[in-house]
């Protein structure tokens, strides 16, 4: 690793995992800043509003190091936008670590270590986004890995349904629905599950429940 390695960063932190199938776990986050999207719910404009600052790829490792039992997951923004990630990635790997890396489906997977536990979302309608998706990725996804949808309306729901169904995801990876909670009730959304018997998983944010008043950090 060359010593003048970096990447810009947002925040870095030590919480709960509040989403995936990982919830409940403890877990270092590396917040990474930049995104390619501009999603109209997005929690986490400061990625992109916000300049992130500089910081050396050893200080991701002394910092992982203060818990090494933990999970670590590298988010964003959108984290693939940097190229130093991958050293990142690798090298967390090479310590023996669990990492997670969440990612906006939009940007190729890849180069991502086949070992790295990829959640990926795949932008529904009323984000805005869903014609930004690289399709492709599909054939980078193993069982390990993860696939949500954010879930804003019937629409959302039923363009998930069909994409599922399309592509035969839920023989692919696992499958995430997560509620909107600002424009759908999650329970609507349960009921919606049930009476399709969907193979997928209903994800609360488990962070917000926890901490309801802090947007940062959790």
């Amino acid at each position: 690793m060359a010593p003048e390695q970096s990447l810009l960063i947002s925040e870095l932190f030590y919480s709960i995992q509040g989403e995936s199938s990982f919830s409940g776990l403890a877990c270092v986050f590396f917040r990474l800043a930049g995104c390619n999207l501009r999603c109209a719910f997005c929690d986490a404009r400061y990625t992109y509003e916000e300049p992130g600052h500089d910081l050396p790829l050893a200080e991701f490792f002394l910092f992982a190091d203060r818990y090494p039992g933990a999970l670590v997951e590298i988010t964003g923004g959108e984290p693939l936008l940097q190229e130093n990630v991958y050293p990142l990635l690798s090298g967390l790997l090479a310590t023996g670590r669990t990492v997670l890396l969440e990612t906006n489906g939009s940007v190729s997977l890849a180069r991502v270590p086949a070992e790295v536990i990829k959640i990926m979302d795949l932008k529904c309608p009323e984000s805005g986004m869903h014609d930004r998706m690289l399709l492709d990725n599909f054939q980078y996804l193993a069982a390990s890995d993860e696939i949500k949808f954010v879930i804003s309306s019937r629409e959302d729901y039923d363009w998930a349904v069909r994409m599922i169904k399309e592509h035969d995801l839920a023989r692919l990876t696992k499958l995430l629905f997560s509620p909107n909670k600002a424009r759908l009730r999650p329970a609507l959304l349960a009921d919606w599950l049930l009476a399709d018997q969907m193979p997928v998983r209903l994800q609360l944010q488990l962070h917000t429940l926890l901490w309801p008043d802090r947007s940062r950090g959790a």
